[in-house]
Formats: structure tokens, sequence, C-alpha cells
């Protein structure tokens, strides 16, 4: 059965792991991102994969990052959180390991795996979004995944939802991601006198905290109408839904349900596409570039 190394390259980590056609991950490693030299990044990316490499009869290598890659899947023309600008990954990792590889984006990865092997495996038409920090997404239509002209496709968090709203890092303002996010459900419990963050968020809303709960209606609401903006344009049978925001559960996944049936075009007159939680968690990048570079 062949074997493939996926890569998944976040702000602090690169984790790593030999992934089989059936979507199992038979062993990991991971090192820490370096954060200011492009060529230490590279080295992170040979060392995981020379390490995995050394036990399994590997084919193939995926690399999967935050950014922007280049419609060939070769180069990473700009990741905010990775010293990585116009980078030929690709050729530089492949010159080096001797393997075919492929880059693609880090949300892209993450829904060809619930695609093939999670949440999304029967529907040839989905989106998967990755609530986090910010709002990644990645779309698989008839079966395949979608990446634009460009490569760039894929990107609601930076659909502008507030004309003249909260200041974005990409440089507009009032995108999705500042109010459908970690980062916005940290702010709208500031903004009512709340201190904590992350997971000490979820841990107080399931103990019945209101302001914690008033801040999951919020961001579930915002993501109800992105959601609904989606389905006009793409009209997708399943929204899958993971990151770190959705490990709450129906703390999110039911005030964007019901938001989402609210702010639908055509409402009562269509079908509803299902909004069910991504199964695979943390490994998803590290299947779905193993998957991609495989197949």
């Amino acid at each position: 059965m062949a074997l493939a190394v996926g890569v998944d390259i976040g702000g602090t980590k690169v984790a790593a792991g030999v992934v089989d056609a059936s979507g199992a991950v038979l062993a990991t490693t991971r090192r820490d991102t370096p954060d200011d030299d492009a060529q230490a990044a590279l080295d992170a990316v040979v060392s995981v994969v020379e390490e995995l490499r050394s036990g399994h009869d590997v084919s193939a290598v995926g690399v999967a990052a935050a950014g922007y890659v280049s419609a060939d899947r070769t180069t990473m023309l700009f990741a905010p959180n990775l010293p990585w600008q116009d980078v030929p990954v690709r050729d530089e990792v492949a010159g080096r390991v001797d393997l075919p590889v492929v880059v693609e984006n880090d949300a892209n990865a993450a829904a060809w795996a619930e695609y093939r092997f999670g949440a999304g495996q029967g529907e040839p038409d989905l989106v998967c979004l990755t609530v986090g920090t910010g709002i990644g997404a990645g779309i698989v239509l008839d079966g395949a995944l979608y990446r634009g002209r460009f490569g760039i496709a894929g990107e609601p968090g930076h659909v502008c939802v507030v004309c003249d709203g909260e200041p974005c890092g990409c440089g507009n303002a009032g995108c999705l991601e500042q109010y459908a996010s970690g980062t916005a459900l940290a702010r709208y419990v500031r903004e009512r006198g709340g201190t904590a963050t992350g997971a000490e968020i979820t841990a107080l809303a399931r103990g019945g905290d209101e302001v914690a709960l008033e801040a999951f209606r919020l961001v579930g609401w915002w993501l109800g109408r992105g959601l609904a903006d989606m389905a006009s344009l793409l009209d997708p049978g399943l929204f899958v839904v993971g990151g770190g925001v959705a490990d709450a559960g129906d703390l999110l996944l039911e005030p964007a349900r019901a938001s989402f049936a609210e702010h639908l075009s055509g409402r009562g007159h269509r079908p509803l596409a299902d909004v069910r939680l991504a199964s695979l968690g943390n490994a998803a990048g590290v299947v779905g570039a193993a998957d991609l570079a495989r197949s």
C-alpha cells in the first residue's frame, strides 16, 4: 500500500506523519516552526521527512501551510505566519529528499482529508471551514479540490461583511473573520468585561457563564451569515466546520445553523445544506497533504 508523508506547517509547529491510502496515520513527528528564517523553515520540512522515511517506504511528500500557493502547487507565494514569500518550496524540498513533492494551502489539505476520510465522505460538493484565530476554507466541487484560476480560491474569511468594520490583518476592514473567529470570540468577551481567552471561554460557556455563551452566540450568528453567502455562490451539499473554535461543538454550531437557515437566500424553497463538525481534528492537514501528494 503506497505511503506518503504529509507535513502541516503552522505558526508554532511543523507536524508530519506517514499516511497510508486509507488515511491512517502510521507514524508522526514534529518540530518547532522557525519564525524568521526561510531556509530554516525548509530545513525543518526536510528534517521531518527524512526522519519518517527512514522507517517507511515513502513514495511522495505533501507540504501544507497557511497562505497563498501558486496554481501549479509548487511555490508559497505568501505565508502570513511563515518567512516564506515567493519560495519555490516544491523544488527546494524535492531536490533534497529525492521524492515527488506537492505544496498546498493548509485549509485545502484539511478539506480534502475530510472529504476523503472524514465528515465529508460521500458528499462530492462541500466547503470545509477552519475556524481558529482566523478563518480558512477549502472547497471540493464534484469530487475535486477547487483552487481557482490562480490557486487562491477559498478565502471566505476575507469577504467584507461590515463596511468600514473591524480592521483585518489582510489590509482591509470588516472581513468575516473579524466577527466569526477565535479573535472575535475573545473580543466579544473583553467588550463585556471578561478576561478569558481561547479554551477558557469554551470551558466557561460549558459551565453556563452568560458572557461566554453570548460570545459564542455572536460568533455563531456571524458564521451562519457567512455560510449563507457561500451557499448562494457555491450551493454545496455540506459545510464541515473544524478548527480550535469548533472544538466547542454545538456551542458554535447551533447558533451557526440557526443563522444559516435565517439568512439563506430563497429559504423555504431550496434544500438546506447540512452543517457538520469536522472529524479528523489536528491530523486533517497532514492526512490531506499526504493524500494529495500520493494521488
